[in-house]
């Protein structure tokens, strides 16, 4: 849905980090303003209505406690949030510092630009519906005048315009609610029953009954909301939770007003109550998404620094373009994940990304079902493939126009079995002892899925069957003691 762009204010004194942010953020759609100081973002808030500020702590002049310090002494900015990137390790005491200054967040360098995105967008959306409310209670206090007005008038002119107020609130899911402070007479419209998850032939609107669907950490909300009109507030504003009858919580925004008469006492007090479950529930999402991608981005790079670390090579050529192919293999599964929103992956797409630098001249077969992985289990799959791709193409069947390969799977009792078939290549001869690569290879399949790999070292070509649980829950890191697979160090005769 289209809404309103709103603007997001970076600040920070080296150029090449706001040039960084404005990368990261572009993809949000929100109006990026810049500020290379502390005195600048000063100037630019008093000219900008701004919805978010990304300040670094550690600025020449003016710092960002400092700056935050400022900006909160103005009024028009005590709510606006604004969130902390610090490049340096920081104590619970600058923490502290910074959260009673009014920062709302701390972001650490390297910045993280899921997390630093997902953080920025949670506030530009509160900025917007902050901003809709309080137009909504600018328009319910106007109704309150307007509505006591007509009360002189006639009968007829207000029911027409309480029909059509009614009919803008249900299309909002919003419901109005008037009582009467003197005789403690409620008046609830369709909209407030429906919040409530009540019917108006069966609930009486009693403050006991309604005190006894709030949720109990929230019932002092009501009673704040008395106290401070019987001490001269003029209205009140606040979340709280409704249980209903059937167990179902649900999220409300309460904005109310209160008509008073001369000498200042009240009389009546209307409001209007907004369902936000929704987006309390978008806002848990939001939050979940952060953390999943925090955990996945570690994953990712612990996954990098073993193949880093655990690949060998004679040469340092030899080891870069190693790294790179794993790397590759890795990113390639990566991405299949990605589009299915990390469900999971197609071993038929798997095995396509994979072999797709090979298959010239119809040398390579697939054949089986399609079988889908769960993400772990495509990782390590993916990596275990990529092995013997590379070793195919540089020693095995792959090394010669002559060569095939054949590749079949079945998925039976919760249980894949994919069979590699080499033949029409150099012919082969059993290793007498296993390589690090064919070791790694085991352990990524045992140690990590709890499967088998079998090697039938034929002459006429290698025959390798992997036999890999489905359901077993995997990890996605691999082992310290073996990492990312090497190229499989088969030993094969020449001529």
């Amino acid at each position: 849905m289209d809404h309103e762009k709103v603007n997001i204010l970076l600040v920070d004194d080296q150029p090449a980090k706001l040039l960084a942010y404005e990368v990261i953020l572009k993809d949000l759609g929100e109006n990026l303003v810049i500020a290379a100081s502390g005195r600048e973002a000063l100037e630019i808030l008093l000219k900008t209505e701004i919805a978010v500020i990304l300040v670094d702590v550690c600025m020449p002049e003016l710092d960002g406690f400092e700056l935050a310090a400022m900006i909160r002494e103005h009024p028009r900015f005590q709510k606006t949030a604004m969130i902390f990137i610090s490049a340096i390790q920081v104590s619970d005491i600058d923490r502290l510092r910074g959260y009673e200054m009014g920062a709302v967040d701390y972001v650490p360098v390297p910045v993280v630009p899921e997390v630093l995105r997902a953080k920025i967008k949670v506030f530009a959306e509160l900025y917007r519906k902050t901003r809709e409310l309080e137009r909504l209670n600018r328009e319910l206090e106007d109704r309150v005048r307007a509505r006591t007005a007509e009360l002189e008038r006639s009968t007829a002119k207000l029911l027409e315009s309480e029909q059509r107020r009614s009919m803008a609130i249900a299309a909002g899911k919003m419901g109005s609610w008037d009582w009467d402070w003197t005789n403690g007479d409620w008046m609830w419209d369709e909209g407030q029953y429906r919040i409530f998850g009540v019917s108006p032939d069966s609930f009486e609107v009693t403050t006991a009954n309604i005190q006894a669907l709030l949720h109990p950490d929230d019932i002092d909300q009501l009673r704040t909301a008395i106290a401070d009109f019987n001490k001269g507030a003029r209205s009140y504003e606040a979340e709280f939770r409704v249980t209903r009858p059937d167990g179902e919580v649900r999220w409300c925004v309460v904005t109310a007003a209160a008509t008073v008469q001369q000498g200042g006492r009240v009389v009546r007090v209307s409001g209007v109550t907004v369902d936000i479950t929704e987006r309390k529930r978008a806002e848990e999402r939001q939050s979940l998404l952060a953390r999943e991608v925090d955990h996945r981005a570690k994953n990712a790079l612990a996954l990098v620094q073993s193949i880093v670390r655990l690949t060998r090579a004679e040469t340092m050529r030899t080891y870069v373009n190693a790294v790179e192919g794993r790397i590759n293999a890795l990113a390639r599964v990566h991405t299949i994940l990605s589009l299915s929103s990390w469900q999971g992956a197609e071993l038929g797409k798997l095995l396509e990304e994979e072999l797709a630098p090979y298959s010239v001249g119809g040398q390579i077969r697939l054949s089986g079902r399609e079988v889908q992985l769960a993400p772990a289990t495509a990782q390590t799959l993916a990596l275990a493939l990529h092995e013997l791709f590379t070793n195919s193409a540089k020693h095995g069947a792959l090394s010669m126009q002559s060569g095939r390969l054949a590749i079949g799977w079945q998925a039976e009792d919760e249980s894949l079995t994919l069979v590699w078939d080499e033949s029409g290549g150099p012919p082969v001869r059993p290793p007498s002892s296993l390589g690090f690569g064919t070791r790694s290879l085991l352990a990524s399949i045992e140690s990590q899925l709890g499967g088998q790999v079998l090697f039938d070292w034929r002459p006429g070509g290698l025959l390798c069957r992997l036999q890999v649980p489905l359901a077993r829950k995997t990890s996605l890191l691999l082992p310290e003691k073996f990492g990312a697979a090497t190229s499989i160090e088969l030993q094969r005769a020449s001529g």
